[in-house]
């Protein structure tokens, strides 16, 4: 009979994973450091060691959201067989976050709505921003959108507006009512 010994976690690993819980649940400026490291199990020397302040920690959080939230998009979106079916996807894989027990909205709209100009925070935020634009404007123009920019940036209106719906109503179904107005908004941008 072997035993399985406990994987050991870097005290990095340990914080980042404290923070991702405690962070998204109560709010980046409620949750004070020592709570997160109480809650890592690790030393206070560990946090200042591994990211020398609460901003940079806060930093790697949500940039760890945004690969989470990338590589989730990636995986489900290549599921699909056609642009259109990709774009849609985006609402799809929305409505499976919401669903999730623990879902508490956009981490990033609720780290921004905390964050002072110009912190890190807000650093990540706008590159999260930036990212999904991107991506709704890449796959609109995939899709045969006209003027795929403009339907972008009403897909993101969607996405945002589902998202707080899902959250403030606790309803997942919110996406898949944002997802049929984006299959509406993508067959007038494609005429």
């Amino acid at each position: 009979m072997t035993t399985k010994t406990p994987e050991r976690r870097s005290a990095r690993e340990k914080l980042l994973a404290a923070a991702d819980e405690l962070f998204y649940a109560d709010g980046v400026h409620t949750v004070g450091i020592d709570r997160v490291i109480a809650h890592a199990g690790v030393a206070k020397a560990s946090l200042y060691n591994t990211f020398g302040s609460k901003d940079e920690l806060v930093r790697a959080y949500l940039t760890g959201r945004h690969q989470a939230r990338q590589e989730r998009l990636t995986r489900k979106l290549a599921r699909y067989g056609t642009p259109r079916e990709r774009l849609l996807g985006v609402f799809d894989a929305l409505g499976e976050l919401a669903a999730e027990p623990g879902f508490r909205g956009c981490a990033f709209l609720n780290a921004s709505a905390e964050a002072q100009p110009g912190s890190a925070a807000q650093g990540v935020c706008d590159t999260t921003r930036a990212w999904l634009r991107e991506l709704f404007t890449d796959l609109a123009r995939d899709a045969g959108a006209s003027h795929p920019e403009h339907l972008a940036r009403q897909l993101v209106l969607l996405y945002d507006g589902s998202t707080v719906s899902a959250q403030l109503d606790r309803d997942p179904a919110a996406a898949a009512a944002a997802r049929a107005a984006a299959a509406t908004l993508l067959e007038a941008a494609s005429r």
